[in-house]
C-alpha cells in the first residue's frame, strides 16, 4: 500500500518538473543503452574490416525493429491503459492488465519466431540485401530471431514497470543487458573466432538477461500491479483498451522498419558502400532520437494519470514541460551531429567512400531534427489519453504516409542524394501535420474541462 500512497503524491501533488525529471532520466538512460545496443554490434562488426559485414547489420536490423514493435505494441499500449486505470483506482483490473498483456505478447513471440525462421530469406531480400550482403546477414539475422521472445518480453515490461511509476528498475534492467552486450561482442566475436553471428549471440543473450531482472520484479516486494497467472484473465475490453493505443504504435514501428528496408533499397544502386552508410547514419543518429523519446517515456504516464483523474491544470503544464524539454534536446543533438559528423563516421570504419556519405547524411538528417520534439509530445499525448484515431493518425505518418513515398520518389529525381535527405523532407511534412492536430487536441481539452466543470457545479448542488 505503501507504493500506492507514494505513486499518487507523485502523480497529483509534486511538481510537475520533478515528476517528469525523476520519470524521465531513467528513461532516457534507458533508452540511450538501447541505442548502444544497436551501435556496439556495429563498431566491432566493423572491426572486421568489411564494408559488407557492415552493411549485413544494417539489413537486419529492420527485422530486430519489427520484432521490437511487437513488444511495444502490447508494452506501450498495456502501459497506457496500466495508468489510465491507476489513476481511476482501478487496482484489480490492473492486476489482470498485466498477467495478460506478458503472457499474450510472449506467445506472439513463440509465434512469429516460427514464421520468421521460415522466410528469414525473404526477409533480408526485402529489406536490401544484395549477393555479397546476404551470407553475413543470415548469419546475423538467424540468431536474432530465435532470440525473439526476450526483445519482446523485454520491451513490455520496461513499459509496463514504468507505468507504474518505477522507471528506475527498467533503466537498471535495460543498463544490465547493455553491460553484457558489450563484454561479450568482442569475446564471442574475435576471442572464439564467431565474427559477426558472435555479434548476435551477445545481444541474445543480454536481451535474456534483462529479460531475467524484469520478470523479477513481479515476484519482489517493489512492485505495486502483480503478475500471477491465476489473473491471467483476458477480456475484449481489455484488448481493445491495450490494441487502439497499441496497433498503432506497432504501425509506426513497422512503419518505421519498413521505411529503414526501402532506405536500404534506394541506397542499394549505389553499392554496399552506401547501404552502410545510411545504416550507420541511422543508428547514430538514434542516440537523438532516444532522447527525445526518453522524455516522451516519462512523459507518459503523468498524462494518462492526470487525464484519468481529470487533472487538466497539471496535464496541460506537463504538455508544455514536455515540448521544452524535446525541443531544447533536439536542438544540441543536432548541433554536435552537424559538427561532429566526421568524427561519428570514422568510429565505425575507415572506407573512405563509406565516411563521405555518411557526413552527408548526418548533416541533412540534422537540418529539421530540432521539431522532432514537439511531433513526439504530441505522438505520446494521443497514446497515454487513449485517443486511438489521433495516435493512429501521427503514428503513421512520419515513417508511412510521407517517408515511403519520398524514398521511392526523390531518388528517381535527386538520386543518392534523394535518399540522404527523404527522412529531411518527410519530418518537416510530420511537424505541419502535428501542428493541426494540436489545434484539434486543445479544443478537444477545451471541451472536456467545461463539462467536468458543469459535472462539478451539478454535485455541488447535490450535495
Amino acid at each position: 500500500m505503501k507504493n500506492t500512497i507514494s505513486t499518487e503524491e507523485m502523480m497529483e501533488k509534486e511538481s510537475i518538473s520533478k515528476v517528469l525529471l525523476k520519470l524521465s532520466v531513467p528513461a532516457i538512460i534507458a533508452m540511450l543503452i538501447n541505442a548502444i545496443y544497436n551501435i556496439v554490434d556495429t563498431i566491432f562488426v566493423g572491426m572486421l574490416d568489411n564494408t559488407s559485414a557492415i552493411a549485413a547489420v544494417s539489413i537486419v536490423y529492420p527485422l530486430f525493429m519489427f520484432i521490437g514493435a511487437i513488444g511495444i505494441m502490447f508494452g506501450a499500449g498495456g502501459a497506457s491503459y496500466l495508468s489510465r486505470l491507476l489513476g481511476e483506482k482501478k487496482k484489480e483490473e490492473a492486476d489482470k492488465t498485466l498477467t495478460s498483456t506478458i503472457i499474450i505478447g510472449c506467445i506472439f513471440s513463440l509465434v512469429f519466431t516460427v514464421i520468421a525462421t521460415m522466410f528469414l530469406d525473404e526477409f533480408l531480400l526485402m529489406y536490401g540485401a544484395t549477393k555479397t550482403i546476404m551470407p553475413y546477414a543470415k548469419e546475423y539475422g538467424y540468431v536474432i530471431v530465435m532470440g525473439s521472445i526476450f526483445t519482446i518480453g523485454t520491451a513490455i515490461m520496461t513499459n509496463t514497470i514504468r507505468a507504474e511509476g518505477n522507471s528506475r528498475y527498467s533503466m537498471i534492467a535495460t543498463c544490465i543487458g547493455a553491460i553484457i552486450n558489450i563484454i561479450l561482442d568482442p569475446i564471442l566475436m574475435f576471442n572464439f573466432n564467431m565474427g559477426i553471428k558472435g555479434a548476435a549471440v551477445a545481444t541474445v543473450i543480454a536481451q535474456f538477461a534483462s529479460f531475467i531482472f524484469l520478470l523479477r520484479y513481479y515476484y519482489s516486494n517493489r512492485n505495486y500491479i502483480n503478475f500471477k497467472i491465476n489473473f491471467f484473465k483476458p477480456t475484449f475490453n481489455m484488448f481493445f483498451e491495450i490494441l487502439k493505443i497499441g496497433i498503432p504504435i506497432f504501425v509506426t514501428q513497422v512503419l518505421a522498419s519498413f521505411a529503414l528496408g526501402f532506405m536500404n533499397l534506394g541506397a542499394k544502386p549505389y553499392g554496399d558502400a552506401a547501404v552502410a552508410a545510411m545504416g550507420i547514419v541511422f543508428r547514430v543518429m538514434s542516440i537523438g532520437f532516444y532522447i527525445v523519446f526518453g522524455i516522451g517515456q516519462g512523459f507518459q504516464p503523468v498524462a494518462g494519470y492526470n487525464y484519468g483523474a481529470k487533472n487538466f491544470t497539471r496535464l496541460e503544464e506537463s504538455i508544455k514541460i514536455s515540448i521544452k524539454w524535446s525541443t531544447i534536446a533536439a536542438v544540441i543533438t543536432s548541433l554536435l551531429f552537424i559538427i561532429f559528423a566526421r568524427e561519428c563516421m570514422i568510429i565505425f570504419t575507415r572506407d573512405k567512400e563509406v565516411i563521405d556519405i555518411g557526413i552527408k547524411a548526418f548533416r541533412a538528417a540534422s537540418l529539421l531534427f530540432p521539431l522532432f520534439g514537439y511531433v513526439n509530445t504530441y505522438a505520446v499525448l494521443f497514446q497515454a489519453l487513449g485517443k486511438a484515431t489521433g495516435a493512429f493518425i501521427l503514428s503513421i505518418s512520419r515513417q508511412g504516409i510521407f517517408y515511403i513515398p519520398l524514398i521511392y520518389i526523390l531518388p528517381k529525381f535527386m538520386g543518392l542524394n534523394g535518399v540522404i535527405f527523404c527522412q529531411t523532407a518527410a519530418d518537416g511534412l510530420a511537424f505541419l501535420e502535428t501542428l493541426i492536430m494540436a489545434i484539434w487536441l486543445k479544443k478537444q481539452f477545451k471541451k472536456e474541462m467545461s463539462e467536468e466543470l458543469i459535472l462539478d457545479d451539478d454535485m455541488k448542488q447535490i450535495s
